[in-house]
């Protein structure tokens, strides 16, 4: 590949970045204004625009793109780690088993400690069940991932369903509300930035590995890559960013799937260039779902989860047929 084209990508994906997070301090009910909210970030803005800009939207704009990055950078992961280019957490139920886990420590009246363990172990459990199926006749054919992803959730969605049946009448709009993703509540970005900064650094510098593995296990284990090992990682760091991204925002989909799908057919399948690509094409993506879902309506506000879906269906039916195309 030509230096300049992923230098010229990053610098692009930079630019998309930084605009949609402009966007999103400048829109909403209050329209303010790029040239108050840039005057509002420097700390020269009146105070009700001052702390409209930097301790509401600041933060759920900042969460919205920290978990864009986590369920692309996951959904990177687990098409390495399942080799297979539809494995995504919400198809694969990965959400699904975070969502139900984290919803029954709700309802037990945990505190979001528990919360987010429960998640993570439900997350952890779906993936295993997928990773055990999907292997079990040392096959891994789209096939078997997709019908075991279909069942994984539909039986999860069943147990939602069940476990909002049985939750008290005061919780359920906000459960079902956060179940579509709802970012109404995102006011600490820190752990999920964090996480972002932390997976994206060492899935880059772990690149070389999860080319060779995304190639197969035989051939990592011929150049002398501890497999077992190694794969135990890329299962825990897709685990940890499906389980916290569910109990920060709520189940979304789609960007998993479509953002790691686009940033290959721009730059190829190196993940020196697709992870990270990946983590700030799919933070954007999440930011300009939100703002839309912040403004279309406003002031009422529409489940994330919703718009993310209504952009992902399109984009993943476009890249499908660019790639029937192109064979």
């Amino acid at each position: 590949m030509n230096t300049r084209r992923p230098v010229s990508l990053f610098a692009g994906l930079i630019a998309i970045a930084a605009a949609t997070l402009l966007v999103a301090l400048a829109s909403g009910s209050a329209d303010i204004g790029l040239f108050d909210t840039l005057e509002a970030l420097r700390g020269n803005a009146p105070a009700t625009t001052q702390a409209l800009v930097i301790e509401l939207r600041l933060p759920r704009a900042l969460t919205a793109f920290a978990v864009g990055g986590l369920l692309a950078i996951a959904g990177v992961l687990m098409q390495v780690l399942l080799r297979n280019p539809l494995a995504e957490p919400y198809i694969l139920g990965s959400s699904g088993g975070a969502a139900v886990a984290a919803l029954l420590a709700m309802i037990l009246g945990f505190g979001s400690l528990i919360v987010d363990i429960a998640a993570f172990g439900g997350a952890m459990a779906a993936t295993l069940l997928v990773f055990a199926i999907a292997q079990g006749t040392g096959s891994w054919t789209p096939a078997r991932l997709l019908l075991t992803g279909v069942v994984l959730a539909s039986g999860f969605s069943a147990a939602t369903t069940l476990l909002l049946a049985l939750s008290p009448e005061q919780n359920l709009r906000g459960m079902l509300f956060w179940l579509m993703g709802d970012l109404s509540f995102a006011f600490e970005p820190g752990r999920v930035l964090g996480l972002l900064a932390m997976l994206t650094v060492a899935g880059t510098l772990a690149a070389r590995h999860l080319n060779v593995l995304s190639r197969g296990e035989l051939q990592a284990a011929i150049v002398g890559m501890p497999v077992t090992g190694f794969r135990h990682l890329v299962f825990a760091a897709a685990a940890l960013a499906t389980a916290l991204s569910v109990t920060t925002v709520g189940v979304i989909g789609f960007i998993g799937l479509v953002v790691p799908h686009l940033v290959r057919l721009l730059a190829g399948s190196d993940h020196r260039i697709v992870l990270p690509a990946s983590a700030l094409a799919g933070g954007s993506l999440l930011v300009v779902a939100d703002t839309l879902a912040r403004t279309i309506m406003a002031p009422r506000q529409l489940p994330v989860g919703a718009l993310t879906a209504a952009i992902g269906v399109p984009l993943f039916l476009i890249l499908m047929s660019r790639s029937r195309d192109r064979h």
